[in-house]
C-alpha cells in the first residue's frame, strides 16, 4: 500500500508537470511563433526525463531484471502494459488505417480489444501462476524440455523482432518529419531512447517508463482530437457525440463519389491501368523495350545537356526498373492494382464490404474476419505482453491488471475513430474543391519534407483539387492531424512525443523480451546453467544492445509499412505460441513431442504464405504464390494457428501420455 501510495503522488505530480510544460511551450509559441525548435524539445526532453527514470531504476537484482521484483500494483501495471501494447502501430497507423479504409479499419480495434479478453481467461493467470521469468520459460517448464524452451524462445524472438522493427521504423518517421534529419539518422537516435530505458535496469526501469510513457502518449490523443472537435462545432469530449459529423462526411462523400469531374479523373486512372495490363500482356518483350525506351532518354538528355533534374528522375527510374521479366510482372501487376483501386469509385467510411461483385463481397467479409481473429489470437500469444502479468504481486493481482490494461487501451481506442473522422472531414471541406494555386502551408511541407507519403496531381488539368487526385499515406494522418485541423504548431509537437513514447515503450518491451529470451532460455538453460545471477544479467544487457542496433539496421532498410509489420508479428506470435499455450494449460494429454510439431507446423505454413503472397518478399525471390480464398498475408495466421493446433493434437495422441508429474504439474497450473 505505501508503494502504491508513492506512485499515485509521484505520477500526479510527473502529469501536472508535463501538462504545465505543453501550455508554457503554447505561450513561447505565441510570442515567438512556430519554429523546427517545437519539435527537438517535444522530442528530446520527453526522452531525458525517461533517461532520468531509467537511470534511477537501475538494477543488477535478477528478479528486479527480468520481472520487477514481482511487487508492480495491478493498475499501474496495467497502465505499463498498455503503454508497451499501444505501438507505432496504433498511435500512428490505426486513425491513418480508418480513415482511408473506413469500416475495415475497425478489425484492429476489434480484434486487439478481443485478445485482452483471451488474455484474461486463457493465459494471464496461468502464466503468472508458475512465476517463470519468460514464456519460453514457462513452456519449457510446462514440458521439462529444453527443445520447447529453444523453440517457444526462436518464436518469441522472430514474432518480437518484425514488431521491434516496426517500432524504430516509427521512430525514424517521427524524427524525419519533426527535426528534419534523414530516416536513417533519425532511427539510430531513438535507438539512444530506447536504450536510455531498458538497459541498465531491465523490467523494472522498463516498469516506471512505461507509466510515463502512457500519460504522454494518451495526452498526446486526447488533447488535439478534444480540440480539432471544438473547433468544429463537437464540445471537448467528441467520444460521445461525433455521430453527427459522420453524417456531414457521409454527405460529403456522396458528392464527391458522384461529382461529373471526380468521374474524369477515375477514369484517368482506369486509362494508365489499362496501359499497364497492355505491358503484361505482351511480356518479356514489354520489359525489353521499356528498359531500352528509358536507357535511350537517358541518353538523349545527357547528349543534349537537358535539364538535370529530367536526368536525375530518368535515372532514378533506371536503377529501380525491375531486373528482369518475372520481377516486371509483380510490380507492374502491383502498380496496375493500384491505378484500379484509385480509380474505383471512393469507399464510404461507414459503409461496411462494399458491393462490387458477391465474389468480392465474400473475400473481403473473409479477410475482415480473418485479420480480426489474427489479431486476437496474436494479442493472445505476445511474449512481451504475457511476461508483463508476470510482474504483478499475485494471480488475482494478474486478473486485475488485465481489467485496468482494457481499460487503459479503451481510453485510446475510443478516441482513434473520432480523429480519423475529423481529419476526413477537414480534407473533404478544406482542401478538396481549392486551387491548386491556394494549398495550405502544411502540404507544402510535407511534400517538401516527405514526398513518398503524400503526393497530389492535376491530373483532369481543371486546376481545382480533387479527391481522386490526393494520394495520402495513413501513417501521415496522425503527424500531420494538428496542422491539417490549423492547430498550434505546440500540438504537433506533442503528437510526436505522443507517437515517440509509443514507439518507445513498445520498443523497450520487446528488446527485452529478445534479450531475456536469449540470456535466460538459451544461454542459461541450454548453454551454461551453472552462470551466476550477476552474469546472467550482464549477458542480456549485451544481447539487448546487439540486438537494438541490428534491429536499427533492419529499419533502415524501410522493408514494409508500419500496420503490416504488425500485423505480421501477430500472425507469427499466434501462429507458433497461442496453440501449444492453451493446449499446454488446458489439456495434461499434449506431450513435449506434440508441442514441437505444433510450433514448428504453425511457424512453416505461417512464413510460407507470407514469403508466397507478400510483395516485398515476392519481388525480392521472383517466386509468388496463390492466394488461399483471397486471404491477405496480414492474416496468414488463420491457416498457420489450425495447423499448429491439428498437428500438436495428433502427434500429442500417438505419443506416449505425460508422466504424472507433469500431469500433477498442470493441476497446479489450473488450480489456485
Amino acid at each position: 500500500m505505501k508503494l502504491t501510495n508513492r506512485l499515485i503522488r509521484s505520477y500526479a505530480l510527473y502529469t501536472l508537470g508535463f501538462l504545465l510544460f505543453i501550455y508554457v511551450m503554447w505561450r513561447i509559441e505565441r510570442t515567438t511563433g512556430p519554429g523546427v525548435w517545437i519539435g527537438y524539445v517535444f522530442l528530446f526532453v520527453p526522452i531525458a526525463v525517461y533517461a532520468v527514470i531509467g537511470l534511477l531504476s537501475r538494477t543488477s537484482d535478477l528478479v528486479e531484471y527480468y520481472v520487477a521484483g514481482r511487487r508492480v500494483p495491478s493498475v499501474f501495471n496495467g497502465m505499463a502494459t498498455a503503454a508497451d501494447w499501444l505501438s507505432a502501430a496504433s498511435f500512428i497507423g490505426l486513425a491513418g488505417s480508418i480513415y482511408a479504409t473506413g469500416y475495415d479499419g475497425l478489425a484492429y480495434l476489434m480484434g486487439w480489444t478481443g485478445g485482452y479478453c483471451l488474455v484474461a481467461f486463457l493465459l494471464a493467470p496461468y502464466v503468472r501462476k508458475l512465476a517463470r521469468y519468460t514464456i519460453p520459460d514457462f513452456l519449457g517448464t510446462r514440458f521439462s524440455s529444453n527443445a520447447v524452451r529453444g523453440l517457444a524462445a526462436l518464436a518469441a524472438i522472430l514474432c518480437s523482432f518484425v514488431y521491434l522493427v516496426a517500432q524504430i521504423q516509427g521512430v525514424g518517421l517521427i524524427a524525419t518529419r519533426f527535426i528534419g534529419v534523414d530516416f536513417a539518422v533519425g532511427i539510430f537516435c531513438g535507438l539512444a531512447g530506447i536504450l536510455v530505458c531498458s538497459f541498465l535496469g531491465g523490467m523494472r526501469a522498463v516498469t516506471w517508463t512505461q507509466v510515463a510513457q502512457y500519460i504522454i502518449l494518451i495526452a498526446a490523443i486526447l488533447i488535439p482530437v478534444s480540440m480539432i472537435a471544438h473547433k468544429d462545432g463537437l464540445g471537448w469530449v467528441p467520444q460521445f457525440n461525433y455521430g453527427r459529423l459522420m453524417e456531414r462526411v457521409e454527405g460529403l462523400e456522396k458528392q464527391v463519389r458522384d461529382a461529373p469531374l471526380e468521374q474524369t479523373v477515375r477514369d484517368d486512372y482506369r486509362r494508365r491501368a489499362e496501359l499497364m495490363q497492355m505491358r503484361l500482356d505482351t511480356l518479356p518483350q514489354s520489359f525489353v523495350d521499356e528498359k531500352l525506351r528509358l536507357t535511350q532518354e537517358v541518353a538523349d538528355l545527357r547528349r543534349h545537356n537537358g535539364p538535370l533534374r529530367e536526368i536525375k528522375e530518368r535515372e532514378r527510374a533506371l536503377e529501380q526498373f525491375p531486373r528482369d521479366a518475372a520481377a516486371a510482372q509483380i510490380v507492374w501487376t502491383q502498380r496496375r492494382d493500384e491505378m484500379l483501386m484509385r480509380a474505383a469509385a471512393p469507399v464510404p467510411m461507414h459503409e461496411p464490404f462494399p458491393v462490387t461483385s458477391e465474389e468480392d463481397r465474400r473475400t473481403h467479409e473473409r479477410n475482415f474476419l480473418s485479420l480480426l481473429l489474427c489479431l486476437s489470437l496474436g494479442t493472445a500469444s505476445l511474449p512481451h505482453i504475457l511476461t508483463r502479468y508476470n510482474t504483478t504481486t499475485s494471480v488475482a493481482s494478474a486478473r486485475r491488471s488485465v481489467g485496468w490494461t482494457l481499460f487503459f487501451v479503451a481510453l485510446f481506442y475510443l478516441t482513434v475513430p473520432v480523429l480519423a473522422v475529423l481529419i476526413k472531414y477537414e480534407m473533404l471541406t478544406n482542401l478538396v474543391g481549392h486551387h491548386f494555386s491556394d494549398l495550405p502551408q502544411w502540404l507544402t511541407q510535407w511534400r517538401k519534407v516527405e514526398p513518398s507519403l503524400i503526393s497530389l496531381a492535376d491530373t483532369n488539368g481543371d486546376g481545382i483539387v480533387r479527391w481522386s487526385e490526393i494520394q495520402m499515406q495513413p501513417d501521415m494522418v496522425v503527424l500531420a492531424a494538428p496542422e491539417i485541423a490549423g492547430l498550434p504548431y505546440v500540438m504537433s509537437g506533442l503528437i510526436a512525443a505522443g507517437a515517440l513514447a509509443a514507439a518507445l515503450s513498445t520498443a523497450d518491451g520487446l528488446l527485452l523480451t529478445i534479450a531475456n529470451a536469449l540470456s535466460h532460455d538459451v544461454y542459461y538453460h541450454m548453454v551454461d546453467p551453472t552462470a551466476s545471477s550477476q552474469r546472467r544479467v550482464t549477458i542480456s544487457k549485451i544481447l539487448l544492445l546487439g540486438v537494438a542496433l541490428f534491429a536499427s539496421y533492419v529499419a533502415s532498410l524501410n522493408t514494409g509499412n508500419i500496420l503490416f509489420l504488425v500485423g505480421a508479428a501477430f500472425s507469427l506470435a499466434a501462429s507458433s505460441l497461442f496453440p501449444v499455450l492453451v493446449l499446454g494449460v488446458f489439456w495434461k494429454r499434449t506431450t513435449r513431442l506434440g508441442a514441437v510439431a505444433g510450433m514448428v507446423a504453425g511457424l512453416v505454413v505461417c512464413i510460407y504464405y507470407i514469403v508466397s503472397t507478400y510483395p516485398f518478399f515476392t519481388q525480392m525471390t521472383g517466386f509468388a504464390g496463390a492466394r488461399w480464398f483471397g486471404i491477405e498475408p496480414i492474416s496468414s495466421g488463420v491457416f498457420a494457428v489450425p495447423a499448429g493446433f491439428l498437428v500438436a493434437i495428433g502427434v500429442s495422441l500417438v505419443d506416449r501420455k505425460p508422466d504424472a508429474y507433469t500431469r500433477a504439474l498442470v493441476d497446479y497450473i489450473r488450480h489456485p
